[in-house]
């Protein structure tokens, strides 16, 4: 079949290199892709949120499925205008509805589920402008540090985590009145804070059945040790090793299983990828998961190194998963473990340059045995890769264990440079030694 996969990052390079294995894809087309996605198939210069313009591609070259990477189409609602368009409602859209995709869209509408579903999470009260009073005095109820997120989509910024309750105050009335990050903080959710260990579980669904993909965590912070800013993702790790069969016993009882449920019950017509971030919070015995947000796509860069695990042709789980007996399918997931680093410009994640010539990409030049996704990349007008964004390259490793995995990425991606290029030199270490 003719498939058209929306986006451009590292996430969907690894979705297309798998996409493109599978014997069900006769075309492949990216939109816009980059540098790398079209290694995989043909890029597509086109807006991934131009409805009009992907239905008008769509129904040009008999795309039989649309398989949607970012976020901002879904909560737009490209599903919706898929199914309510003459022509267009009979292609495979993997992603799901407006009314779905607001569990990432909006913080509140996303507590409101996992309240009304029982599902565990950090405790909460959503405020206004008009509410400011009673968000300050919530936060008075609160220990340190203080948790502030933005309801709606704010690039990944929306999310504050402060130390003082006088900072948690300020950044409120910031958030509510001053607009700090928009329309996204007209209202704000101030949560408590949980202590533990980050980790993304995923979930592939057809809005009854499920497969849970591999696990992975992925490190936000620009320096070492998790120092600095926030990144959009510094590099991730699959599996993650406490995340044992107990454990994701209690993930899947507690958590995925009411959320299936909670999307039956709420009448929420979803076919796509949640992405559960959770947090691991210790108890008697080991660790409870708890709900810090629902994201309706897959995460990146976790994408990068759970995406090479599954050894299952993923064109055939989107085809059951459109068709609504993905329980009808096996999801074969490799033992191998899969470490990725993601290298980054020069000022990531704040003012960088682009346009530098990537060196060490060449046929004769790239890593054998790792695989290199392209994130933000594109092409000169001399045919030249370049760098196109804030985060470049990614590099990933498979092997028997995943300090093996780690060394061959660090080794590969030694060979991959531009002027000002840079990493982290810590990913993974933080698990390695909890493994000790």
């Amino acid at each position: 079949m003719n498939i058209l996969l929306l986006g451009s990052g590292g996430r969907e390079h690894a979705m297309a290199y798998k996409i493109a294995q599978s014997t069900l894809c006769e075309r492949l087309y990216i939109a816009p892709g980059n540098a790398g996605t079209e290694s995989c198939g043909t890029n597509v210069n086109m807006d991934p949120c131009d409805f009009a313009q992907v239905g008008g591609f769509v129904l040009k070259h008999g795309i039989q499925m649309v398989v949607v990477g970012p976020e901002a189409p879904l909560v737009a609602g490209i599903a919706d205008y898929f199914a309510e368009t003459p022509g267009l409602s009979g292609v495979m859209v993997i992603g799901p509805g407006k009314t779905g995709a607001r569990l990432e869209g909006s913080k509140d509408f996303a507590k409101d589920f996992m309240a009304r579903h029982n599902i565990p999470t950090a405790t909460y009260r959503t405020v206004t402008a008009e509410t400011l009073d009673d968000g300050i005095a919530y936060l008075h109820t609160l220990q340190a540090p203080y948790v502030l997120k933005a309801d709606g989509l704010a690039a990944g910024k929306g999310v504050l985590i402060v130390d003082t309750l006088e900072e948690a105050e300020r950044e409120l009335r910031e958030m509510l009145v001053e607009a700090k990050f928009g329309k996204a903080s007209e209202k704000v959710v101030i949560e408590q804070y949980l202590s533990g260990v980050e980790l993304s579980v995923f979930v592939l669904t057809d809005g009854k059945h499920y497969h849970i993909l591999p696990t992975a965590k992925d490190y936000k912070r620009i320096g070492d040790g998790d120092t600095g800013l926030n990144t959009g993702g510094m590099g991730s790790i699959s599996p993650v090793h406490f995340a044992d069969k107990a454990f994701m016993r209690k993930v899947e009882d507690r958590i995925v299983v009411p959320t299936v449920k909670g999307l039956v019950q709420d009448h929420i017509s979803y076919k796509g990828f949640i992405f559960v971030g959770l947090m691991a919070v210790p108890c008697d015995d080991g660790y409870d998961p708890y709900v810090i947000e629902y994201n309706v796509r897959m995460g990146d860069p976790e994408t990068e190194s759970v995406f090479p695990r599954i050894e299952s042709d993923v064109v055939d789980l989107f085809t059951h998963v459109w068709n609504g007996d993905l329980h009808r399918t096996t999801l074969v997931v490799s033992r191998n473990a899969a470490a990725c680093v993601m290298m980054v410009a020069k000022g990531y994640p704040g003012s960088y340059k682009k346009g530098h010539v990537i060196h060490g990409l060449g046929e004769d030049e790239a890593p054998k045995d790792s695989i290199v996704f392209h994130a933000g990349t594109t092409r000169n007008e001399k045919g030249e890769v370049v760098t196109n964004g804030g985060r470049v390259i990614c590099v990933t490793s498979l092997a028997e264990s995943m300090p093996s995995a780690l060394l061959r990425t660090y080794q590969n991606l030694e060979n991959i440079t531009w002027e000002g290029r840079t990493y982290r030199r810590d990913i993974g270490q933080d698990l390695l030694k909890m493994m000790m």
